[in-house]
């Protein structure tokens, strides 16, 4: 299956319960209008795009249909769809790991599929020939560490833990110096998942970023939050709490599968100024998958799957 037909499968809720009421707007069209243009914002508001992207959109998409005399549906349907892929993009989406070691912290609460995605980053890079090193770091969460090591096997990676309750940054520490004498590619570290308003949690994930700048001064780093997106605008709230407190370079948005809430991709882009650089749309190995706006903004608005 190919990356667009994934994304078209993993997004159908969102397309069916989002996508098709705009799609009615666009059918019953007659004239760009201002009630026009307020039914289309409400649509993208419901569709979790949030209010201030929705407005920014209909906004522009305003003045391009003035400035380009743009008259037919299709050729507004075309100019939105134009204008969130630019959303998407305004921000480089591709991890940066070129150093040897590098690190991904991956944070997040407890529940949004952060092990889960774990494995299915070790499985990736593992796949291109990647030495790759896990860090169980997560030592407050009963069975977290066995979890992870189950995911290890299944990749075939290499993992570092400790006891249940363990220090994290002492886990963190010893996966750093690890990664070094094993001539490690990438370590991706765990973290613990309890509620993003505990003041502990923020100090611990200082403590570990840390650790980190201390033993690998020199390797790339990405810290990717991971959101369940079936939370819709909850997830919008977290995202908001983790960026005060931790350096977040990228969002992973898992079990959009599951979810008629779609939309919030757009509406994290653009509201928090962070890449998405993954969506989890299944539960394989290969349905975590490196985000691309135009294939998730072609999918969303695809006009053949509404009609099956």
């Amino acid at each position: 299956m190919s990356f667009f037909d994934k994304i078209k499968s993993g997004l159908e809720k969102t397309r069916k319960a989002v996508t098709g009421q705009i799609e009615q707007i666009f059918t019953n069209f007659r004239k760009a209008d201002e009630s026009f243009f307020e039914e289309l914002e409400e649509m993208l508001i419901l569709g979790d795009i949030g209010v201030e992207t929705s407005m920014r959109a209909v906004d522009e998409l305003r003045e391009r249909t003035k400035a380009e005399k743009l008259q037919s549906a299709e050729e507004i349907r075309e100019a939105l769809e134009e204008i969130l892929c630019k959303i998407l993009n305004s921000h480089e989406n591709s991890m940066n790991l070129n150093t040897k070691p590098s690190v991904v912290l991956v944070i997040g609460v407890n529940g949004v599929g952060k092990t889960t995605t774990i494995g299915k980053l070790a499985a990736k890079y593992a796949s291109e020939g990647k030495r790759v090193l896990l860090c169980a770091a997560d030592t407050f969460r009963a069975a977290a560490a066995d979890q992870l090591e189950i995911w290890a096997g299944r990749a075939g990676v290499d993992i570092v833990r400790q006891s249940e309750g363990s220090d994290p940054a002492a886990v963190v520490f010893d996966a750093c110096t690890a990664a070094k004498a094993r001539n490690t590619d990438i370590v991706i570290c765990d973290t613990a998942g309890r509620l993003h308003n505990k003041q502990n949690l923020m100090n611990e994930l200082s403590k570990i970023e840390r650790v980190i700048a201390r033993e690998l001064p020199d390797a790339d780093r990405e810290t990717l939050l991971v959101i369940d997106g079936t939370t819709g605008q909850n997830g919008l709230i977290q995202a908001k709490q983790f960026k005060e407190a931790a350096s977040v370079s990228g969002i992973v948005l898992t079990k959009l599968d599951g979810t008629a809430k779609g939309g919030i991709v757009i509406a994290i882009a653009a509201e928090l100024g962070i890449p998405v650089k993954f969506i989890g749309v299944g539960e394989q190995v290969d349905d975590l998958m490196p985000f691309e706006a135009e294939g998730f903004v072609k999918a969303l608005f695809d006009r053949e799957g509404l009609a099956q």
